[in-house]
């Protein structure tokens, strides 16, 4: 496959189209502000997001920055602190960046025409590098997504919760791999969809926005093509733990 996890981190390297790409989804800059606005009261980890993912890109030698969605974490007209963390970050970043537009970045192409005029924004259904498709998720992906041999996704943060013999519980992110089926994004899009792809579900960076439990009865997808638009799906811990199919774990 040409999506590796980096381990014990939420970012993983895909080589595609003669680049090296370092690939994370749900960074969620400015998201203190908005848990703020809330009644969350928490100190900024900022700075501490934009050295980890600088620590990353350079272990990782990439070429590229791919973000998967939700790069800024205000729905609309973006926080103070958020566009001072991204404005950070866009000084400190030295390769170039491409951002799949996700539900949380609607209003961040005019802040980022300011802040760092070199970024790539793509469309929410997604974009393609070479043979390795990029969406977010919140929509239903181009068909030209589905027909890469890769479809790497964010948005739903997975986590999984995990409990010790004497009942004690707790959340770990987890990434989910599987196939992809053919037959949802077909009906959706009223016609033919051959797809061989694997499907790569990222884990959110930003290990303060929640997240879908995979694995508990109940728990909803929020994407709207899946759990049907995937198969044979299995779950890893950030240190590469297999934890074998989802839903069992």
């Amino acid at each position: 496959m040409r999506v590796e996890p980096l381990p014990n981190a939420p970012a993983a390297t895909v080589e595609t189209d003669g680049e090296r790409l370092l690939a994370v989804a749900d960074y969620h800059a400015g998201i203190e502000a908005g848990l703020r606005y809330d009644g969350v009261e928490l100190q900024s980890a900022a700075d501490r997001r934009r050295e980890r993912l600088l620590s990353l890109l350079d272990r990782s030698g990439a070429d590229r920055l791919v973000v998967l969605g939700d790069l800024g974490h205000a729905i609309g007209s973006p926080f103070d602190d958020e566009r001072e963390e991204l404005a950070a970050l866009f000084d400190a970043v030295d390769v170039p960046v491409t951002l799949v537009k996700g539900n949380h970045d609607g209003d961040l192409e005019g802040i980022l025409d300011d802040l760092a005029p070199g970024v790539e924004v793509t469309p929410g259904h997604g974009t393609r590098i070479g043979d390795v498709g990029f969406v977010h998720g919140h929509t239903w992906p181009a068909p030209d997504v589905l027909h890469a041999e890769v479809v790497c996704m964010g948005h739903e943060h997975p986590v999984v919760r995990l409990e010790d013999e004497v009942g004690g519980a707790r959340k770990e992110r987890a990434w989910l791999r599987g196939s992809l089926v053919a037959d949802p994004f077909a009906d959706h899009d009223g016609v033919a969809i051959e797809t061989s792809a694997d499907l790569v579900v990222f884990p959110a960076f930003n290990d303060r926005s929640g997240g879908t439990w995979v694995n508990v009865e109940g728990q909803d997808f929020l994407a709207p093509f899946l759990p049907a638009g995937m198969a044979d799906t299995e779950a890893f811990l950030l240190d590469g733990t297999r934890l074998g199919r989802y839903r069992r774990v």
